[in-house]
């Protein structure tokens, strides 16, 4: 693996210096240790649909759509009455329908990533999104950290596995700060380097 001139620990320690200063370390450090399973089916249900909401969209603008789509659902209708993504929107319909028999599915996979992968619109990279959500300590291979990994001559899992195991958190946290700080302009992912101000 290649490090950045100070070091990967020092690097990474520098980057939840930069989101912490953005307002963000504390929250995503609490969320992703705290992930685990869904418990019931309206929360799995919840959580499916948002990663295909956030699927090819930016993290804000998914959230706004996310909200609407669930306010529909919630109230009876289809996410297709605030949702124009004709593909998004059918297999949202699908997975708050079969949200009860999806979650039982999913707690008697010995898959999870299969199993989340089987569900519809989840793909190779989302599946790893939404079993991070769920509470697999894995990392999601998104353009930010890919890019990252090929920077530092590894994979999006081993990168994080390897903080991971210097800091202290699992490796779904330290993915999840790795991504604020690409996303908030903490890190060019292109080149690994610390921008001066976000």
């Amino acid at each position: 693996m290649n490090e950045p001139p100070e070091g990967l620990f020092n690097w990474f320690v520098k980057v939840v210096d930069g989101v912490d200063k953005l307002g963000f370390a504390e929250g995503d450090i609490q969320w992703a240790e705290g992930l685990g399973p869904p418990s019931d089916a309206d929360e799995f249900g919840g959580e499916v649909i948002f990663v295909i909401c956030n699927s090819g969209m930016r993290n804000t603008v998914a959230r706004q759509i996310f909200r609407r789509v669930m306010d529909a659902l919630v109230a009876g209708g289809s996410a297709g009455d605030v949702f124009g993504h004709r593909g998004k929107s059918a297999a949202i319909d699908a997975i708050w329908r079969d949200r009860v028999a999806l979650l039982a599915g999913f707690h008697a996979a010995e898959d999870k990533l299969a199993f989340c992968q089987s569900l519809p619109w989840i793909g190779g990279v989302t599946k790893y999104h939404l079993a991070k959500n769920f509470g697999a300590d894995v990392a999601k291979p998104d353009v930010h950290l890919q890019r990252l990994a090929d920077r530092f001559g590894c994979t999006p899992q081993e990168l994080c596995a390897t903080l991971a195991v210097s800091v202290g958190y699992r490796i779904a946290t330290v993915d999840t700060l790795l991504w604020r700080a690409c996303a908030n302009g903490v890190v060019d992912s292109r080149t690994g380097l610390l921008r001066a101000s976000p």
